[in-house]
């Protein structure tokens, strides 16, 4: 099964890639490796879902918002690459906006994770950071970036 029919199958699909808010662009391919811009967990409407973690969103919802942010990072791959059937996820850098004594980074960034795999499989499984952060821009509740590869 292609990765495009396992998103159909769970009944998901790939939102635009965003504009940048600021001075980068979206992806940067040196070679066979593409560095992805951090993405926040866009909502149908294009805002965010913001809050902090651990006081105003649970670990269940943040979880779900990086979920989302996989998505999206996965649009960006497959702007980059041209197709999933050749992107293989390499990095994976969470960051989860929490508060001071919240610790449960990597269950939140595990919706990404678990996503990429979902869709991926082996291509999916990657190396990967999840810390926690003070704040992020627009005050989302999690920003994730990635390196991928492109084969072939």
């Amino acid at each position: 099964m292609t990765p495009e029919e396992k998103l159909k199958q769970l009944g998901l699909s790939l939102p635009t890639v965003p504009s940048p808010i600021a001075n980068y662009v979206p992806f940067k391919r040196a070679g066979d490796i593409v560095y992805l811009s951090g993405q926040g967990p866009r909502k149908a409407d294009g805002s965010y879902h913001i809050g902090k973690v651990g006081r105003d969103v649970t670990v269940e919802e943040a979880y779900a918002h990086a979920r989302v942010t996989g998505l999206g990072l996965l649009a960006a791959a497959k702007t980059a690459a041209g197709s999933l059937d050749t992107v293989e996820i390499l990095k994976v850098f969470g960051m989860v906006n929490g508060v001071p004594e919240f610790s449960d980074q990597p269950k939140v960034i595990n919706g990404c994770s678990d996503l990429f795999v979902e869709i991926l499989g082996e291509r999916g499984r990657h190396a990967r950071s999840a810390i926690g952060m003070g704040s992020l821009p627009n005050n989302m509740t999690v920003e994730i970036e990635a390196v991928i590869r492109i084969l072939g």
